[in-house]
């Protein structure tokens, strides 16, 4: 039994009479934050290059517009919207878990790797 597709974006706030419009209203939607993207790295405004939570608020800026573009890749070109709910978390979970693990693993070499040159050689005993 097949079901209708949600021809929607924004949580329904848009909707379209097709899916062709809904694949263009979403490509529409990526090429403007994309834009946003390029001309904020071209430009570099001045008031986004101060320090917030130990990064530049414009590096913080470019992962959130980051994140928005992986949603909407994800939600709609990959169909999540139409999968069950059980999927979608363990899809964006197994993400999330795999996301932490990384960045933990790369703080943790950071940190080791920055000891190495600045004390030369360090032996770290877990």
């Amino acid at each position: 039994m097949a079901h209708a597709h949600k021809l929607e974006i924004f949580r329904g706030l848009v909707k379209f009479k097709s899916n062709t419009q809904k694949i263009w209203g979403v490509l529409i939607f990526l090429t403007i934050v994309t834009a946003i993207e390029v001309v904020l790295g071209i430009y570099k405004p001045e008031g986004l290059l101060a320090k917030f939570l130990g990064m530049k608020i414009l590096n913080w800026i470019f992962i959130i517009l980051t994140i928005v573009k992986a949603y909407y890749i994800t939600w709609d070109f990959m169909h999540m919207r139409d999968e069950t709910k059980a999927l979608r978390r363990m899809v964006v979970w197994t993400a999330i878990f795999l996301i932490l693990y990384l960045i933990f693993i790369l703080l943790q070499e950071g940190g080791y790797v920055f000891d190495v040159y600045k004390d030369g050689f360090v032996k770290r005993d877990f």
